[in-house]
């Protein structure tokens, strides 16, 4: 399957609808695919590659062997009445989704219009005015899809809803420029203020990551959440997190919120469903004491926060 984008389309692995932790109000957040970042605790493993792929649930797999026989690449077999794919051989054709009687083959991501996009989010019109809510466009990463997730913001916009961009800011500001012209609302991720650290954890140094969110304080008006995912042994050190606050303190303008995300460890059967062993799996959940403790010491240096449950 070819990871090309097309110019009416854009990769969409899941549309949520009623989400309360992607800005204010009543949303409907846009999943895409494709990141630049390979966070190791990422709790979205399907986002990451910019192309369709295959999942499987092995636990509702019966053993019936259809797909075996549906696939002409042979990349299915089994040991012991379970499932395996090669991902080597397989081409991602899905001919053995729909031959599989108990759903234990997922297609992850869909081609979809920005018209086929926007249906389900014009449904919601009404909880989004009554709850100052709106559409929310996040990954993966959305400026891999430039082109798309502007159009869409555009098409949103032109509707009268309220349009929030959810990104690491890793892109080219001329990519991200002609988004915010469309965008009420930046949330922006923080993982890390040390470049060495930044890059151990996600593949990438930050420079061009900060350089952003200055370019959106200085250019624009617009208003910027700062999302701080708090991921033990990563970035859960007072140190880190009073270096981060000191950082945002010196910006040009300040921040509206700052929104601790706590590590949890619920993508374990998502990585499960890859056949890919999850690196965070063991990682302890930050405790409740901690979580107030971090918020005070946020508190202290003059920032808004909320802790996303």
């Amino acid at each position: 399957m070819s990871s090309s984008l097309p110019s009416a389309a854009g990769l969409v692995f899941n549309i949520q609808r009623f989400a309360l932790q992607d800005g204010p109000g009543i949303r409907t957040t846009v999943f895409l695919k494709g990141c630049p970042l390979h966070c190791w605790w990422c709790s979205n493993p399907e986002s990451r590659r910019p192309e369709i792929e295959l999942a499987l649930h092995r636990a509702r797999c019966i053993g019936c062997r259809s797909c075996q026989q549906a696939c002409s690449r042979g990349a299915i077999s089994f040991a012991d009445d379970r499932c395996r794919i090669n991902r080597q051989r397989c081409d991602a054709c899905l001919d053995c989704v729909p031959a599989c009687p108990s759903r234990a083959l997922e297609i992850v991501g869909r081609w979809l219009t920005i018209a086929e996009v926007m249906d389900p989010v014009l449904r919601d019109m009404g909880y989004y005015r009554r709850s100052q809510g709106g559409l929310t466009v996040s990954g993966g990463e959305p400026l891999q899809q430039w082109r798309f997730t502007e159009g869409l913001l555009r098409e949103a916009r032109r509707h009268g809803i309220h349009t929030a961009l959810d990104t690491s800011g890793h892109a080219d500001w001329d990519a991200l420029a002609g988004m915010l012209r469309h965008t009420d609302l930046v949330l922006f991720d923080f993982k890390h203020l040390d470049a060495d650290r930044h890059r151990q954890g996600t593949g990438l140094e930050n420079r061009q990551i900060f350089e952003n969110l200055e370019r959106i304080l200085t250019q624009t008006k617009i208003k910027v959440w700062i999302r701080y995912p708090l991921v033990p042994t990563f970035n859960d050190t007072d140190e880190a997190v009073a270096a981060a606050c000191r950082y945002l303190r010196g910006l040009p303008r300040p921040v509206d919120k700052i929104s601790l995300l706590p590590f949890h460890n619920l993508a374990s059967g998502k990585y499960q469903s890859r056949e890919e062993q999850y690196p965070a799996e063991e990682l302890p959940l930050p405790p409740a004491e901690r979580l107030r403790d971090l918020r005070a010491l946020i508190e202290g240096h003059g920032f808004l926060v909320e802790i996303a449950r």
